[in-house]
């Protein structure tokens, strides 16, 4: 199958390279010359066989509207659009519309995997037409891991992003219990290796998981975490899992408490976003922030 794809930073490359090694066709476009394959989207598209599809990898909001702008212009009737960048869903239900008044189907994907995603499959949540999702399983079997999980077909248009978006409020809420566990351990003088501690939970544990893994690859480059800042970002989408309990009236307690450490993290240095800035990191390269030096 041929697939246009838009995006090809830290995802969206592993991406194209994964769906490649899956026998398929895929034609790049990012703004940086040095990864991209054609020079722009009418090339893109110029080089794709109808009905096209095109995958848009780019961040949320006017980035990814400028895309769906130009290739609502550039493609016709019967191809398709994927979002698989981190949109609210409302943006998805904007979209579609938008496209399905000229022909063009729309599919929302929410995709997790951060950059090791190349090597272990990326999960992922989608929403649209059956008929849509359907001629696009190809691309998704070559993205998902192996097995049977790791794929589902949420609903219609926006499903797909919603569910991705409760993940990362979950994400957010388990984060923070490593984070305020781990801030614990340090604290007290009884417990001497905090980091085999962590280690031990691996195996056997009800709390083991791939982020407890993660944590510990992060002791492992940095024991005491000492080099970096106690200084988390939030991507949005914790923000907005939020917004949508309270439009919902589903009580969030976790996760809401979790969004709010993190603005927390940037009044002081904080112990526990230490642990927050460590586990982005490796699950996705999220940048850190290095300790000030005294």
């Amino acid at each position: 199958m041929q697939l246009g794809l838009i995006g090809l930073g830290k995802m969206g490359g592993n991406m194209r390279e994964r769906i490649r090694r899956a026998g398929h066709t895929v034609i790049g476009y990012d703004r940086n010359p040095d990864l991209s394959d054609v020079g722009g989207l009418a090339e893109l598209v110029g080089r794709l066989d109808a009905p096209r599809t095109v995958w848009v990898m780019v961040p949320a909001g006017a980035a990814t509207q400028s895309v769906i702008d130009e290739l609502g212009e550039l493609l016709e009737p019967g191809d398709t659009v994927v979002d698989g960048g981190n949109s609210r869903w409302s943006d998805d239900e904007k979209h579609a519309a938008e496209l399905g008044a000229k022909g063009i189907g729309f599919v929302d994907a929410g995709v997790s995997g951060g950059v090791w995603g190349l090597k272990n499959g990326y999960a992922l949540m989608v929403g649209g037409d059956k008929e849509h999702v359907d001629r696009l399983r190809p691309i998704f079997d070559a993205l998902k891991p192996e097995g049977p999980y790791g794929y589902v077909h949420a609903g219609s248009v926006g499903a797909g992003h919603f569910a991705k978006m409760v993940h990362n409020g979950i994400e957010y809420a388990m984060m923070q219990a490593y984070a305020e566990g781990w801030e614990l351990l340090e604290a007290v003088e009884s417990v001497e290796n905090v980091r085999e501690v962590f280690r031990s939970w691996q195996e056997g544990t009800v709390i083991r998981s791939w982020l407890l893994d993660l944590a510990v690859n992060a002791l492992d480059e940095d024991e005491h975490l000492d080099k970096l800042r106690g200084y988390a970002e939030d991507s949005g989408e914790g923000r907005w899992t939020v917004e949508a309990a309270i439009d919902n009236a589903v009580p969030l307690p976790a996760i809401t408490a979790s969004l709010f450490a993190r603005f927390a993290s940037r009044q002081d240095d904080s112990p526990q976003m230490k642990m927050i800035a460590a586990l982005r990191n490796q699950f996705g390269g999220h940048a850190v922030e290095s300790a000030k030096k005294a």
